[in-house]
């Protein structure tokens, strides 16, 4: 038994009992956007992963325990505490569970905390990647390595598009971890349907996606795999404006000294005022459609195994 690990009755019922679960991670709500759009669109998920047959599973760190399934109320707290809330990746996990402290968790940590519950899917908005000019600062996010070596996969609109899309290609290519495009042969861009890179592999249903999970766990092979599912068209942002926004809030960032943890929630922020909104609205729209697709593939993944 792992005394910081709490799994809810309903997650581990429906893991023992070999039923679709899709993770979900709790960033979104803190860091993600404000209050209370943040709660009604973490709600919002959890109730479209149900409507299309699986049991969410909304990861955060609540009082020093890593809790796979988090109730409504606790939803709500993490969601008017918003910023400051610790964001939470891998590095962090050791202290905030020995201080008793809330967190956050991040795509790297929500895949801990799935893969410790036996979860195999994880709907959620962009992975983190390698940030422009990382040449020379290193920054990288922890989610690749996480993508690496935790059996965990992963549904999202691609990476986000303030990173350097082409050097996260090639560290998760490295990493070999496959980058499937789902209807598509190009890379998601996050709120943009394309971005100029192409994908390892286009799967077109969600039962050739679950097959391709289900022979990577029977194979024995370790790590995870990333599904890209592009935005709604309706909802997707024009590359151009998109580009010209990012590129004016990363000056913005690095006029003020702004990196590490803080550069992503902060260009997000920076990048809604720019678009008046509209990206705030694109991206509550991107994570509701991964959910939907993460929960038709754990459907899948279920009876395959």
């Amino acid at each position: 038994m792992n005394p910081y690990l709490f799994i809810s009755d309903e997650v581990r019922a429906a893991v023992a009992e070999n039923r679709p679960v899709v993770a979900l991670e709790s960033t979104i709500i803190s860091h993600g956007m404000p209050y209370p759009q943040n709660v009604e669109t973490a709600l919002s998920v959890e109730a479209t992963v149900r409507e299309h047959g699986a049991v969410p599973a909304t990861i955060a760190i609540i009082q020093g325990k890593l809790c796979v399934g988090i109730s409504h109320d606790q939803i709500t707290y993490l969601g008017k505490k918003g910023l400051s809330v610790n964001k939470a990746s891998r590095r962090d996990l050791p202290v905030l569970l020995a201080r008793g402290d809330d967190g956050a968790t991040t795509v790297a940590t929500t895949m801990i905390g799935a893969a410790m519950a036996g979860i195999h899917v994880f709907a959620t908005g962009g992975i983190g990647g390698v940030h422009r000019g990382a040449q020379s600062t290193m920054d990288i996010s922890a989610d690749l390595e996480e993508l690496a070596r935790t059996d965990v996969t992963v549904v999202c609109a691609g990476a986000k598009s303030i990173l350097d899309l082409g050097l996260t290609l090639e560290y998760l290519e490295t990493k070999g971890v496959p980058v499937i495009g789902y209807q598509t042969d190009e890379l998601p861009a996050f709120y943009c349907r394309d971005s100029g890179f192409g994908v390892d592999y286009r799967l077109d249903t969600p039962m050739e996606i679950a097959a391709a999970i289900r022979a990577k766990q029977v194979a024995g092979l370790t790590g995870g795999m990333l599904i890209t599912n592009p935005i709604p068209e309706a909802y997707a942002m024009p590359q151009s404006q998109m580009s010209a926004c990012i590129d004016q809030a990363i000056s913005i960032a690095s006029s003020n000294g702004i990196k590490g943890k803080a550069i992503t929630p902060f260009l997000l922020d920076q990048i809604k005022s720019l678009t008046e909104g509209k990206s705030l609205a694109s991206n509550i729209q991107l994570v509701l459609n991964n959910a939907r697709l993460g929960a038709k593939i754990a459907v899948a993944l279920s009876s395959l195994s």
